[in-house]
């Protein structure tokens, strides 16, 4: 029997700092969000950042806290409800951090007869700290519990058709009444050592002007790549001229360097030359959440007014549009009657 399993990042409990800092000891322990060795990263999280960053991450998340609970949380069970009425086989959820787990949710399919699952890693573009982690855990409960348990992972979509498709009339339907001079395409960021990490080639990702335009098998797991993809194609869907879009890259932390231009300078760069009216949109996420919500929906379009601009219009996540459920539904029933055919 067949099923699938949707899994996004993960939430604290509450926005309790109690809560946000179990929360952020997990995320931050997992050895690709913080690649360091083991000792430096636990001196690192459990004696610096545990001590200082959750009351401040606390106070972010309960501006954007919902009645029903995490925004992240609500909108993927939103996601995972409506997806399973479209199709005929289970579709559960999990959290690659906090709760449901992925050990939860992978119990939950199996309990239901489940013995081949396909992993939904709500991801557009791969990353270690992202999509790879989500695998590795997954495989090891399974190795560890499930031995008999297939899998099949979606792989990153931040090319498909379809998702430009959603993607892109997404954004011209919410900018449809507006007026905005400048697109800015915000992803999540990370360090630029992830990418050379990440380089099956071991010697194509330069991170410069260059590499990521030109061919490489490297690109498959590129996040810089198919982030400027994912913004090519889009661009390209809407029919914007180059000057009317550009790239950049939020939330980064620590002092090495990550992936550049930064999102919160190149806003504040776009005000202070004279730009009034603005758009943004994050296409790393899939579901608003802190990063979508407290630092773009709220502290860039505070710092974009303080520089001398009027209006940031910040585009909404596809969360759980119509369009966006129907692909992720399509996707699912082809790789189930697909799979079906080939066994029956």
């Amino acid at each position: 029997m067949k099923g699938a399993l949707l899994i996004n990042l993960g939430s604290p409990e509450s926005p309790n700092p109690k809560d946000v800092k179990k929360y952020l000891g997990e995320f931050l322990m997992d050895e690709r969000v913080i690649d360091l060795a083991k000792p430096l990263r636990t001196f690192l999280v459990k004696g610096i950042i545990l001590n200082t960053r959750p009351k401040k991450s606390a106070k972010a998340y309960k501006k954007i806290w919902w009645k029903e609970g995490s925004p992240l949380i609500v909108l993927s069970q939103r996601l995972q409800e409506a997806v399973q009425k479209k199709v005929s086989v289970p579709i559960g959820l999990a959290m690659r951090y906090g709760t449901p787990s992925i050990e939860q949710g992978i119990k939950e399919l199996v309990d239901q007869g489940v013995d081949e699952i396909m992993l939904i890693p709500l991801y557009p573009q791969f990353a270690m700290a992202t999509t790879e982690t989500i695998l590795v855990l997954a495989e090891n409960i399974r190795d560890e519990k499930y031995p008999d348990l297939e899998f099949t992972v979606l792989p990153p979509f931040y090319n498909h058709p379809d998702y430009v498709r959603v993607l892109s009339e997404s954004i011209q339907e919410y900018l449809s009444d507006k007026d905005w001079e400048h697109l800015l395409f915000s992803y999540h960021g990370i360090p630029e050592r992830h990418i050379r990490k990440s380089d099956v080639t071991k010697s194509h990702c330069k991170i410069d002007k260059s590499c990521c335009q030109t061919a490489s098998k490297a690109h498959q797991y590129c996040y810089r790549h198919q982030c400027y993809e994912t913004t090519r194609q889009v661009a390209e869907y809407l029919g914007l001229k180059e000057d009317r879009f550009s790239t950049s890259f939020q939330s980064r932390l620590g002092v090495d360097p990550w992936l550049q231009p930064y999102t919160d300078q190149t806003v504040a760069r776009f005000a202070k030359k004279g730009t009034k009216k603005m758009a943004i949109v994050t296409p790393a996420f899939v579901s608003d959440c802190l990063e979508t919500l407290e630092e773009i929906g709220m502290e860039a379009v505070e710092d974009f007014e303080e520089k001398g601009g009027e209006e940031l219009h910040v585009v909404p996540c596809i969360n759980t549009r119509k369009d966006w459920v129907n692909v992720m539904s399509r996707w699912i029933d082809q790789w189930a009657k697909a799979e079906m055919a080939s066994t029956g």
